[in-house]
């Protein structure tokens, strides 16, 4: 289990914190192990090697650094880069260049096409930027509705059509109450599309629900009926879906693999993602958390096997909810500075386009 920081500030001096420090950051620029004698010419104070390598030897024995392999030098452990991160990382900034090049890419390329297009662009972006693969992961759109109506069946059974601004369909089956009559049928679907058009499905139950008083003096029994027979089509099969999982740029991490020999391990990665095993419970997780998110390694059971390090960030839509997570997935040696405030400064661009899609 990953100590937290405050564990290692307690027990650390300053002089051990920067020498971890500057190991870590030489770890992250090159990907290489540090030795001592690298790390005491990087010190703003002058050490010797032999003094550099007993602290060396202290933040072994904490778990912070170890040596791969056969290798003399030391890099961080999991926990050591959790610390790094948490304790000290300075984060850069996204200058008003950067912001510039984010925005025009993602609004020129995206144009007037569907959301998805938008993510995709945004995913491709990240890619580029951060060297990695550019992850992008959707909750199930919830359709805004551009038409309702009911179609009869036969005596019993109904069809309830429902057709999304987004050219989306959806057919759903209810059950007619004894003694329905046709009047009734196109009374009770005026009365649901005057109050539902415009509206995704999840508010068009809100605001019927609350009309539920006036419903009652406005309608008859029957065509009551059917209006709450309509209200349960607008919930069947409108819960929480398969995710859309949009990815750019694997090949990054798949030359990166190939060069360390985890290969397989990242091919395991590309399969979950596809397979879109625990892509819901991270989107409940971004929800909860609010802000950008650092998964190192196995902190993260989706991407635990590959050993990578991740970095999501949430986005919104015109209704200020979370709808998604967009972000980078790249080796533990992750330049965290750079990229956090990327895929932060992304992710408002993001929420920023979809406000104004919503609008117009």
């Amino acid at each position: 289990m990953t100590r937290p920081a405050e564990d290692f500030l307690s027990v650390l001096n300053s002089r051990s914190q920067e020498i971890f420090r500057r190991l870590v950051e030489r770890y992250l620029d090159t990907g290489l192990p540090v030795g001592s004698r690298d790390l005491s010419r990087l010190l703003q104070v002058e050490l010797s090697p032999a003094s550099v390598r007993n602290v060396m030897a202290d933040l072994e024995d904490l778990g912070l650094i170890a040596a791969p392999h056969t290798s003399a030098g030391r890099a961080p452990t999991q926990q050591g880069l959790r610390f790094f991160v948490d304790a000290m990382l300075e984060m850069g900034s996204v200058d008003e260049t950067e912001r510039q090049q984010i925005s025009r890419h993602i609004e020129g390329n995206a144009g007037h096409g569907q959301v998805e297009d938008l993510l995709t662009e945004a995913s491709s972006l990240l890619s580029g930027l951060s060297q990695g693969a550019g992850v992008v992961i959707a909750a199930k759109a919830d359709m805004v509705l551009k038409h309702i109506e009911f179609v009869r069946l036969d005596a019993s059974r109904a069809m309830a059509i429902l057709v999304g601004e987004d050219g989306q369909v959806e057919n759903r089956i209810l059950d007619l109450p004894p003694g329905y009559t046709a009047s009734a049928l196109g009374q009770a679907g005026n009365y649901l599309a005057h109050y539902v058009v415009g509206r995704t499905l999840s508010e068009a139950r809100r605001v019927l629900q609350e009309r539920r008083a006036e419903q009652r003096a406005e309608l008859d029994e029957l065509t009551q009926k059917l209006v709450d027979a309509g209200i349960a089509t607008l919930t069947g099969n409108s819960g929480a879906g398969a995710p859309t999982i949009i990815v750019r740029g694997r090949a990054n991490l798949i030359n990166d693999a190939m060069a360390s020999d985890e290969l397989m391990r990242m091919r395991q990665l590309f399969d979950a993602l596809e397979s879109k095993d625990g892509l819901l419970d991270l989107l409940g997780d971004a929800e909860r958390a609010q802000g950008v998110r650092i998964f190192i390694g196995s902190e993260n059971k989706l991407f635990s096997l590959s050993g990578s390090s991740v970095i999501l960030s949430p986005y919104k839509d015109a209704n200020d909810k979370i709808v998604g997570v967009l972000g980078v997935i790249g080796p533990t040696r992750l330049n965290y500075a750079r990229i956090v405030p990327v895929v932060d400064y992304t992710a408002n661009v993001i929420s920023a386009m979809m406000a104004r899609k919503r609008s117009t």
